[in-house]
């Protein structure tokens, strides 16, 4: 992991302060940059989140989709948690946390948007993080790759409907205009010029394509910074009245990695795939594409709204939560590959 991969959760903490103070002594320089909007979309943002989605799209082999016959029951097993049980398990979760029992502890006019921004969150399964996490467990990277490409193209159909059948049945109204805008914005346009700019980069060879790789994997995450600094600026106001609102919402977001993690890991196991494509597997189930459900979260509902927040809260999380993920699966090694009889 480089230096902004390992520390992101406190980078992300320190734009979350700068963007707190920043907001209460530069007002007018933030309202006139929530201003600048063509057709309903934030321009600064929005060029933001392509730095930010790119660089990983590019990275991304959709040629290596063949490889999943290589290993169907992990692939399976992937799909089964990213689309069915991830999307839907969140929803309950919002609906049982925020809805519910934390409900009296949150802003009223806000339930709806923290559900839906929780809703974004695990309906984009992870694209880039997944190949660090992967890595640090020694998880077969065909595979990897392999379920990362399916996944990102089933993203392209799937994400849109998914968010508004959620959204739909948590009685929460649905944007259709808008929600398909961002899903051909922040979905269809990045992986269409992610994957030119990628077969322009091999045709001048490999190490042209790994140079610049290099020299752009910082891009993402400082184009996430600067993307947070912008949404807590005008958040600032908000959670400095009710600091207690970050914590709330982490709760199902930590309950929904675990889960999802426990839950592929052990059905791998159950299905007989080995362990270096449980780990992957596990880890993808977990972890969000949590740049998109950003995007889609301000593009939907704005930089003033909870399901804006809700996002970021997963972005804050992400490191601390995965990383522990990862320690329990190597740690568990010997455990999953015990035959069932002698459990």
């Amino acid at each position: 992991m480089n230096i902004f991969e390992r520390y992101l959760t406190l980078w992300v903490f320190l734009c979350i302060l700068g963007g707190i103070v920043l907001g209460q002594l530069l007002p007018g320089l933030f309202q006139a940059v929530s201003a600048m909007e063509m057709a309903n979309v934030n321009l600064p943002v929005g060029l933001l989140i392509w730095v930010m989605i790119i660089p990983m799209l590019v990275k991304v082999d959709f040629r290596s989709i063949h490889q999943i016959r290589q290993h169907l029951r992990g692939i399976g097993v992937t799909l089964f948690v990213n689309w069915l049980v991830k999307p839907f398990s969140m929803a309950f979760l919002g609906w049982f946390f925020i809805r519910h029992l934390f409900a009296p502890l949150l802003p009223t006019d806000q339930l709806d948007s923290y559900i839906a921004g929780l809703i974004l969150l695990a309906a984009a399964p992870c694209t880039a993080m997944v190949f660090v996490w992967s890595r640090l467990t020694n998880g077969d990277p065909l595979f990897t790759l392999s379920q990362v490409a399916l996944n990102d193209s089933i993203m392209v159909v799937a994400f849109a409907p998914l968010v508004g059948f959620l959204l739909g049945i948590s009685a929460i109204s649905v944007p259709w205009d808008t929600l398909i805008t961002s899903v051909v914005l922040y979905i269809l346009v990045p992986v269409v010029l992610a994957q030119l700019w990628r077969k322009r980069l091999l045709a001048k060879g490999q190490t042209t394509f790994d140079a610049v790789m290099a020299k752009i994997g910082p891009w993402s995450i400082c184009a996430l910074l600067l993307t947070l600094v912008l949404l807590f600026a005008f958040q600032g106001e908000a959670i400095l009245r009710q600091p207690l609102v970050i914590a709330l919402l982490a709760i199902p977001i930590l309950i929904q990695v675990f889960f999802n993690s426990a839950l592929a890991y052990y059905l791998n196991r159950l299905v007989g795939e080995k362990h270096n494509v449980a780990c992957p597997s596990a880890l993808i189930g977990a972890s969000n594409f949590f740049e998109l459900a950003v995007a889609a979260a301000i593009s939907l509902f704005g930089f003033h709204s909870g399901a804006a927040l809700a996002t970021v809260v997963g972005v804050l999380i992400e490191v601390p939560a995965m990383l522990l993920v990862v320690r329990v699966v190597n740690a568990t090694r010997g455990w999953y590959e015990r035959p069932f009889t002698s459990a």
